[in-house]
């Protein structure tokens, strides 16, 4: 377990299991350790008869600002590096408990994307989502082509997943991407409080409710297995190369 991912069970918050992202010095990019630690939190959780609810969090002016760039340039080199990354991907899909997202700062990429598989998101007004697959020649990632229009309808998901536009907390509230705008102290206990209420549910009634509210998980995957292919194959494509090139001159 990474010391970069915290997991907490709140003795005042019986039934939720916290997933904390804890990397600020890195404004929570995230690591393939990182992935993977949080993958395993989900596969145990969903085993746990005692876990009713599951929340995600990151830090102060940071929720994810997305992959990690070395890792990432790792994966464009072996694709097979990018492993725990997919997998993390597929057990947001396959997880059966609710599923909540605190937001605050940056939410770049995955970071964007992962909330799209939360039953709840909170966020504060301060908060920015953006994706930039396509600035950097790549394309969505996590079933966010599927969902996505889903959630957001066409113009707003293509605004944000293929034009690359930036939401704002009220834009991303307004799409169906937030459940509530709160203020930056409030958020935690704002999150917890309505995992509170979550786990307070009778388990079975809520987890059938779920299932047929977010619909065929076998679709979600499907669509997963197709971006990762689209993804792969750009990874190694000259337009990508020409915009990871104009990326690192500008990040120097």
């Amino acid at each position: 377990m990474t010391d970069h991912i915290l997991i907490e069970r709140p003795e005042t918050h019986e039934g939720v299991i916290v997933i904390r992202m804890n990397r600020p010095d890195k404004k929570n990019a995230l690591t393939r350790a990182m992935y993977e630690a949080m993958a395993n939190t989900l596969v145990e959780a969903n085993k746990d008869d005692s876990v009713r609810a599951v929340v995600i969090f990151g830090v102060p002016g940071s929720f994810s600002s997305g992959n990690d760039l070395a890792d990432f340039m790792a994966i464009a080199m072996d694709p097979q590096a990018g492993r725990d990354v997919n997998r993390f991907i597929f057990e947001l899909a396959r997880f059966e408990k609710p599923l909540l997202s605190g937001v605050d700062g940056l939410a770049i990429g995955i970071g964007t994307t992962m909330n799209l598989h939360c039953d709840m998101t909170f966020a504060t007004a301060r908060t920015e989502f953006r994706t930039p697959f396509v600035d950097l020649a790549l394309v969505p990632e996590a079933a966010s082509s599927l969902i996505g229009p889903r959630v957001m309808g066409h113009q707003r998901a293509f605004a944000m997943f293929a034009a690359g536009i930036g939401f704002s907390a009220e834009d991303a509230r307004e799409a169906g991407l937030v459940w509530k705008i709160v203020g930056e102290e409030e958020l935690e206990a704002e999150t917890l409080k309505a995992a509170d209420h979550l786990a307070s549910r009778p388990p079975k009634a809520l987890a059938l409710a779920r299932k047929l509210l977010k619909g065929s998980v076998g679709e979600v995957e499907a669509r997963m297995s197709e971006e990762m292919v689209h993804f792969g194959n750009q990874l190694k494509s000259q337009e990508a190369m020409q915009a990871f090139q104009a990326f690192m001159s500008r990040k120097k």
